[in-house]
């Protein structure tokens, strides 16, 4: 909860929950009085819990939640100067909104009572029951906790979200409505509060809706944070929706219309069919993906057809592909593959009236479970479980706590990270030997789903099969990929695997057996590392000194042992160590002198200016991993910021070669000859471009080699070699050599030449 507000009357007796309402008859100008507004099924619930002839159990359960949040926040205001109690109420309206059970209403008006008053949790299961007890306790943060920042704060708080979600999954519908509240309200809080919720809301809690179904949850709250992250790109495509909006609506209609129509002459009768707009962070996020303007996207609306069966559904299909002509490759059947989190229905893209157009066919049914996810479907037994014959739909969650239990406690930036990447929106579903559907990241290896079926898989993952066919581990995965593990108790991981890990959760497995298994051997490596940077002599003392040894504390470890141990499974960075080590010899320096204060102060402001030049030029490496060695970029394969490297030793005396991790090159270097490296985080700062070899297959015309110079000019890519050759009555080739920050870069460079009319083809080559 991040609402400010203020409480003139926290009593510390317990509070009974006493009727509010003093006539049923006087509940309008109760509003008035009280300046909220209460939704008719609230009131209901108010005025039935009162009538003994009904069955009121469910309206007693909702009216006294009710009244013990009114009393409890009584006084309290919101940062809009509104009654704290608007609040609670618009959550269980959410709820409501979405069919969940009383007992989840009742713990959505109640959410933030343990929170931000006085009443203890006990007393709430003594009210209103375990169930409610549980939803209550699982949304509220941790209290009476001395957090050392905000990250910390952010990491603990959801890893007792994610735990209660274990034992309730309805836990995360109250935290969803909670935060979807909030966002509709966050303008009365500052810029920085209003940016920092937002971003938290897009990397994590749109994400979770999504995982869960609740698209409704989803689209709302993307928009929301679009709004306050990006408000000059959300007003600008917000007024170019509206300029086109009548057109639009005009084509949409005449389409509608005549799929209605044809619908009917093929006999289908039981149809609704309906156009919805896209949500507008949904038509920014392709607009950037694709690096196009809002006129050259098309499909910023979409039809849906909804049918009472499946059978009909694909009866439909036939009717819109018959009517239009459908657009290759657009086609997706959710249906008989249905996505992880329950989604299913028919994607079609067809050509309508000059343009394309999406077209959506789902049974009312899936309707229900598109827009409200879990809410729609699961069956819960007495206390609150989620049925057994559900649970597989949430393997991610158990990934989650997993990790959380499996790994380091302390290291909550990882964490953050682990959650952010595993609760994106799945991009390539693979198929387990039992038909079950499995949802990775883009850019998978069959060992990132190794360790998505359970650690112990990936640990002992001896080979692979992929469609039936034996498979390098290695191997990227694709969409409707048969995938099968094969196992043996002898095998088990190789720091090799981390080179092709995509997964925070598989890297995390990989590194934290290693730390188990492999002590020594990651003691040695740790201590290779080590000394190739600073040398033999005196290194046993070094390790035993005072600064190495609160070297390892500030990097959580107890000792130095563990600090080697941690450098030699990946834990740990060199720049890390030789940064902090830097810093505590300056500081024992500092002390050691006998200087006046003012001597000191200035002493403390060189030695800082000297730190930060020290970190400036180890930053200075695109390459993390091999700090302080020599290295080069292969040449046949140019790999770029935000591609999965490797490092390959080289024979002789040439350092080592960084290599794309998909390049031909590096499958015939033998394990040990590898070494796991990364992209600087600093390189965007240090501004460090790579050279890259573009093929461009063209038109033969005079000035095109020009007018491809000047769009990379205006884009400010600098070319650094070009070549043209032609050839009678055939296209002409041309050889660029462009300086490049990272992969994003190519991908938007490459789009940006291929829009123009007179290119047929281009290529990334290797360098000359």
């Amino acid at each position: 909860m991040f609402e400010a507000k203020t409480n003139s009357n926290k009593k510390k007796e317990q509070i009974v929950s006493n009727t509010i309402l003093p006539e049923n008859k006087n509940i309008e100008s109760y509003q008035s009085k009280y300046k909220i507004k209460l939704p008719k099924w609230l009131i209901d619930s108010l005025i039935n819990s009162e009538n003994k002839n009904n069955d009121t159990k469910n309206s007693v359960l909702i009216a006294e939640a009710f009244k013990l949040a009114f009393k409890a926040h009584e006084g309290q205001l919101r940062a809009s100067g509104e009654p704290y109690i608007i609040h609670p109420v618009a959550v269980a309206d959410l709820l409501k909104e979405i069919g969940a059970s009383p007992s989840v209403i009742a713990a959505g008006l109640l959410h933030d009572v343990v929170e931000d008053t006085c009443i203890p949790l006990n007393e709430i299961e003594n009210n209103f029951g375990l169930e409610v007890k549980i939803l209550v306790e699982g949304v509220t943060k941790l209290g009476g906790i001395h957090f050392t920042n905000r990250t910390e704060a952010q990491a603990e708080n959801l890893r007792k979200m994610f735990l209660a979600m274990a034992r309730d999954i309805r836990v995360v519908l109250v935290k969803l409505a909670d935060r979807l509240h909030n966002m509709r309200t966050i303008e009365w809080l500052s810029e920085e509060r209003k940016k920092r919720i937002a971003r938290e809301t897009r990397e994590i809690y749109a994400p979770l809706a999504n995982r869960l179904g609740i698209n409704r949850f989803k689209w709302e709250l993307e928009d929301l944070a679009f709004k306050f992250l990006e408000p000059e790109q959300y007003e600008n495509l917000k007024d170019q929706i509206s300029i086109k909006r009548s057109d639009r609506e005009k084509r949409l209609n005449n389409t509608l219309t005549l799929i209605k129509d044809n619908l009917k002459a093929a006999g289908l009768n039981q149809f609704e069919i309906n156009g919805r707009p896209k949500h507008l962070y949904g038509i920014w996020s392709k607009m950037e993906r694709q690096q196009k303007q809002f006129n050259e996207i098309y499909d910023v609306a979409a039809l849906r057809i909804t049918v009472p069966n499946s059978d009909l559904c694909y009866r439909a299909l036939a009717v819109v592909h018959d009517t239009f002509k459908p657009i290759p490759g657009r086609f997706k059947d959710y249906i008989g593959l249905p996505k992880p989190n329950g989604y299913q229905s028919l994607h079609t893209s067809v050509i309508g009236r000059y343009r394309p157009i999406e077209i959506q066919i789902r049974t009312t049914e899936m309707h229900e479970i598109a827009e409200f996810g879990i809410a729609a479907h699961w069956k819960y037994k007495e206390g609150g479980s989620p049925a057994l014959a559900e649970a597989e739909k949430f393997n991610w969650l158990r990934q989650l706590l997993e990790w959380q239990q499996e790994g380091n406690e302390k290291d909550h930036n990882d964490y953050l990270a682990s959650i952010k990447a595993d609760l994106f929106d799945e991009e390539v579903f693979v198929i387990t030997p039992k038909g079950d559907v499995v949802g990775l990241r883009k850019g998978s290896t069959a060992i990132d789903f190794a360790y998505r079926i359970h650690s112990e898989v990936g640990n002992h993952c001896n080979g692979i099969r992929i469609n039936e066919k034996l498979s390098p581990i290695s191997t990227i995965l694709k969409n409707g990929d048969f995938v099968e593990i094969i196992t043996s108790n002898s095998s088990n991981p190789s720091l090799d695997w981390l080179n092709f890990a995509v997964t925070p959760t598989a890297k995390n497995r990989i590194r934290q057996w290693y730390k188990k298994s492999h002590r020594e051997e990651t003691i040695k490596r740790g201590r290779d590392l080590l000394e190739k940077e600073i040398g033999k002599n005196g290194f046993e003392s070094l390790m035993n000194s005072e600064e190495m040894n609160k070297v390892a504390q500030r990097c959580n470890l107890k000792n130095t042992e563990d600090l080697l141990a941690s450098l030699g499974y990946g834990g740990t960075t060199l720049q890390q160590v030789l940064n902090r080590f830097r810093e505590e010899i300056n500081i024992k320096n500092i002390k050691n002198k006998n200087e006046t204060d003012n001597e000191i102060t200035k002493t403390l402001k060189d030695q800082n200016h000297a730190t930060k030049n020290f970190s400036k030029g180890l930053n200075k490496s695109p390459i993390s991993g091999i700090e302080g060695l020599d290295y080069r970029i292969g040449k046949c394969c140019s790999p770029l910021p935000g591609e999965e490297i490797v490092g390959a030793i080289s024979l002789g005396n040439h350092g080592i070669t960084i290599h794309r991790r998909d390049c031909e090159n590096v499958n015939p270097i033998p394990i040990e000859r590898r070494l796991p490296v990364g992209w600087n985080q600093s390189n965007k700062i240090n501004n460090n471009k790579f050279p890259i070899q573009l093929r461009i297959e063209v038109i033969d015309r005079v000035g095109v080699l020009k007018d491809i110079l000047m769009r990379l000019s205006d884009k400010g890519i600098n070319v650094s070699d070009a070549s043209v050759k032609t050839a009678f009555n055939k296209p002409a080739i041309i050889n660029l050599c462009v300086e490049l920050e990272s992969y994003s870069q190519l991908n938007r460079t490459t789009d940006q030449i291929k829009s123009m009319a007179d290119v047929i083809e281009i290529a990334r080559v290797e360098l000359n």
